[in-house]
């Protein structure tokens, strides 16, 4: 089955929208379980409904299930623990007394996503792919920067510290688990897109909930007690992720990451919005420039591939 090319863009679009709400959902859920069980609720609670979305894509489309070959295990199995890697190296970086710096340079993903994905899986990058990337990757550094009154220089000089260097990293294993994911869906051969996508999904956070699950398990036994006891307020959480995740791994099946990744900072733009309305902010001269770069990203991204 071979997608239109235009279907990534809506899809991305919804996964970014579903990842704003899911994100909303998780932070209500902190305070009480900690990040980690709250990120475990991504998990957990969002399998059943990927599960849902497999079975739903396969009567629907009557697919059959797809065989899982070797190297369909390794890609997934890359991408699922590069994700959790890259999470609990984003949250070193908050406990960093100079976090702000590391999660601005985290946001170099983009980045990353664009260069691993032509090495390893041979994605082109175009022309207008490094102007997307590079005008999406500066838009946000501007949105939120280190150092609101000299942020190009913070970022220049900055690079060498401990926050930074954990921030790359964070930023360099979300690209990994990117890239591994459309290489597990590439890896099924053959296999239509929408299927593929839900099969690596459920595969995916089945790995995750074991992996994550089983390590708090040992860890921190109360954690997943209280995951367990929180269920009925996790559940949208869990709806919410797995419908962004669905959304990404669909994307990510039918277009090379960096383009995904890049109209995937929409998200931003949801979550200005949202905040601007609410509580009435006047952007700064800073966030004016970031927003119209930000913009300017998604446009060549979406028209000038």
């Amino acid at each position: 089955m071979i997608a239109p090319d235009w279907l990534w863009i809506p899809v991305t679009v919804w996964a970014a929208f579903a990842q704003t709400l899911r994100n909303a959902a998780q932070k209500s859920l902190t305070a009480e379980l900690g990040t980690l069980g709250a990120t475990l609720v991504r998990f957990l609670y969002g399998l059943p409904f990927a599960i849902l979305w497999l079975i739903g894509v396969q009567w629907v489309g009557g697919y059959a299930l797809p065989t899982a070959n070797l190297a369909f295990i390794a890609w997934v199995s890359f991408g699922a623990i590069s994700q959790i890697v890259a999470t609990a190296l984003l949250l070193r970086v908050m406990a960093e007394r100079n976090f702000t710096l590391g999660v601005a340079y985290s946001k170099t993903e983009i980045i990353q996503v664009a260069i691993f994905g032509l090495i390893v899986l041979g994605d082109p990058v175009t022309v207008t792919t490094v102007l997307a990337v590079g005008c999406g990757t500066l838009g946000v550094l501007l949105l939120s920067p280190a150092d609101r009154e000299r942020p190009f220089s913070t970022m220049l000089t900055g690079w060498t510290s401990v926050p930074a260097m954990l921030g790359l990293a964070s930023g360099a294993f979300f690209a990994f688990s990117a890239v591994g994911y459309r290489g597990a869906a590439l890896a099924l051969g053959d296999t239509p897109f929408p299927v593929a996508a839900a099969f690596a999904l459920v595969s995916a956070q089945t790995l995750q909930t074991v992996v994550l699950g089983g390590w708090l398990l040992v860890r921190d036994p109360p954690v997943v007690g209280r995951v367990l006891g929180a269920w009925r307020r996790s559940l949208f959480a869990g709806f919410m992720g797995a419908a962004a995740s669905a959304g990404w791994f669909t994307a990510m099946a039918i277009e090379p990451v960096a383009h995904v990744r890049t109209l995937g900072l929409v998200e931003l733009l949801f979550a200005s919005v949202v905040s601007r309305k609410i509580f009435k902010e006047r952007l700064s001269r800073l966030e004016i420039a970031g927003m119209a770069l930000l913009v300017l990203g998604l446009v060549i991204v979406t028209l000038g591939r």
